[in-house]
């Protein structure tokens, strides 16, 4: 087990690198940003962007922004897979659905890196320690994502954010920032094991 140790503040440093690397980011990618608005629109119509409750910093709620990927639910329960567009499982194979988050940078609800931001439900059930994962801002990308993201369970994730924590340092964002960047090359874990996210113990698998 790894300790979650003393708590991790987000300093200004941090804060101004996010600001100043996001929105470079959203400049640079702007022409990608339209035409994949477009193709959404054309794809599936309005809304183009998905919007979902997460925790962020502290527990507190935030509005997560996605690139819209599926059809509106046609019945309960309905699979992922039926909803999905050849589009969406596109977006979600290089990731670019994420992009929209650069946004929750810049409005400070999240950080380029750190623990991936989780549904409340499953904050929820977090125990003491495993709640030491939101003492930063959640992130764009992070150390669970690089390692098997969707491949690996819940309380692997969280020990590797936790590990993360513990050991955080500029060194250590930019192997992340780089491993993140070989992972857009060679996607690994976009879904789980048969095509599922797995969700949190005592939850449904995660959705988006």
């Amino acid at each position: 087990m790894i300790a979650a140790g003393r708590p991790v503040r987000d300093g200004s440093s941090r804060r101004a690198f996010d600001l100043l690397a996001a929105g470079a980011a959203l400049v640079l990618l702007s022409p990608v940003l339209l035409i994949m608005s477009l193709l959404i629109h054309w794809r599936l119509g309005a809304p183009v962007l998905f919007r979902q409750p997460r925790s962020g910093r502290h527990g507190r709620q935030f509005m997560i922004l996605k690139f819209r990927s599926m059809h509106p639910l046609r019945y309960r329960g309905q699979p992922d897979h039926e909803r999905t567009t050849r589009l969406g499982a596109a977006l979600r194979r290089t990731s670019l659905d994420e992009l929209p988050q650069l946004v929750n940078v810049l409005r400070g609800e999240m950080s380029l890196i750190g623990p991936r931001p989780t549904l409340p439900e499953q904050v929820d059930r977090y125990d003491r320690r495993q709640f030491g994962r939101l003492s930063v801002r959640p992130g764009l990308t992070g150390l669970a994502q690089v390692r098997g993201r969707n491949l690996l369970s819940w309380p692997e994730r969280i020990e590797l954010d936790l590990w993360y924590l513990a050991h955080r340092s500029w060194r250590l964002d930019a192997r992340i920032l780089l491993l993140t960047l070989a992972r857009l090359a060679r996607p690994r874990g976009i879904t789980g094991h048969a095509g599922t996210n797995p969700g949190f113990p005592g939850t449904p698998p995660e959705h988006s």
